[in-house]
């Protein structure tokens, strides 16, 4: 099993720390990983991505050209890599931002309101979050429980009060896809 994504959107969505959760959850489960940020000309509000390879086998290079996955956050970011999307893989799409209507038969695409489902749940924040549960619960790339153990490295000990919030966050993603 070789996940080669890219997770893109606009700066402050959460597009880096869902690839570094990723490459997290991956290394707790002893597999072999890659995280490669890229950042557009300012951070904040630029557009931003990251290509994340989680596998079995020793990553040969970070750059990630026919993707497994795409998970959009926003417009800009779904016209730049829907291409990139190998035939039989997924695209997942942040509806709550994009109204865009995707016409390839070749994948998989899933339309979830990210924005919508985390303000149902009380927390603006975690619609990056969301978009990751889905995207595990169709891959099983890692388990969330990992991706919960991960949350603990990055949010740091200051911050433990949100992880309840992104586990239910996650969880949110994974129901909505699983229900399509």
């Amino acid at each position: 099993m070789t996940e080669q994504v890219i997770i893109a959107g606009f700066g402050g969505q959460g597009v880096m720390s869902m690839g570094q959760l990723l490459a997290y959850a991956g290394m707790i489960e002893g597999k072999h990983v890659s995280w490669l940020p890229s950042y557009g000309p300012e951070m904040r509000g630029g557009t931003a991505n990251c290509n994340v390879i989680i596998s079995e086998q020793p990553v040969g290079s970070p750059i990630v050209t026919e993707a497994t996955a795409v998970i959009s956050m926003n417009k800009p970011s779904l016209y730049k890599f829907v291409d990139s999307v190998a035939p039989g893989g997924l695209l997942f799409i942040n509806s709550s931002l994009i109204d865009t209507i995707i016409n390839r038969t070749d994948i998989e695409i899933y339309y979830i309101p990210a924005n919508d489902l985390a303000a149902e749940i009380g927390n603006d924040r975690v619609a990056n979050i969301i978009l990751l549960g889905a995207y595990i619960e169709k891959t099983r790339a890692v388990l969330p429980e990992s991706i919960i153990e991960s949350l603990k490295k990055v949010l740091g000990e200051s911050k433990t009060h949100l992880i309840p919030i992104n586990r239910e966050a996650l969880q949110k993603g994974a129901e909505f896809v699983h229900h399509k």
